[in-house]
């Protein structure tokens, strides 16, 4: 169609003449309103980027004697940040002697291995460093994983909390009797 033909019907349709494929010959032109493509062309590259994941490296330090209910503490720290798709580094720090002992060290990193197995996996073996032996876990599912699993989960809570709305979200404040006032002593 001849470009003058292009433009008077854009005109009459009250549309704008957008060229699509400068490259082709001949030329690829599309009859749209382009400020609403630019709107949706943004609110599709504002969205990808709400999408998108940053590798986050949250790190947990050990002692190579820690006692075991520190350890599970931090164990459970762990757990709750590879199941947020984040990758943990563990830094076990030596002092003094103990730095003599660094299989100590080796074992109680194998065993946090061991015991989050089901939810990452070893990426970096572990290392002494100087003072410190470090090693680095890595969560089986992918943080944009996480997230839409923990969006999803919100819904859910959301969608209950609809249907019923006379519950309490705390379920301590469901149970508990509700306290009457006290009564104040007549004087005489």
């Amino acid at each position: 169609m001849p470009l003058a033909k292009a433009l008077e019907l854009a005109q009459e349709y009250d549309l704008d003449l957008v060229e699509v494929a400068a490259n082709a010959r001949p030329p690829v032109c599309k009859l749209m309103d382009y400020g609403k493509f630019k709107y949706e062309s943004a609110m599709k590259a504002r969205e990808a980027r709400k999408n998108q994941a940053h590798t986050v490296i949250k790190e947990m330090k050990l002692r190579p004697k820690i006692d075991p209910h520190d350890y599970d503490t931090k164990k459970g720290h762990v757990v709750r940040f590879l199941k947020q798709g984040d990758k943990v580094k563990i830094t076990i720090m030596f002092r003094g002697r103990e730095q003599s002992r660094p299989e100590l060290g080796y074992r109680l990193l194998q065993r946090l291995a061991e015991d989050v197995q089901d939810l990452g996996f070893v990426e970096s073996n572990p290392k002494q460093d100087g003072r410190n032996m470090i090693m680095v876990l890595g969560p089986h599912k992918k943080k944009t994983e996480a997230m839409a699993e923990a969006r999803q989960a919100q819904e859910a809570r959301k969608a209950e909390a609809k249907a019923n709305p006379g519950r309490s979200q705390n379920p301590a404040e469901a149970e508990a009797p509700a306290e009457a006032p006290a009564e104040e002593p007549a004087e005489a």
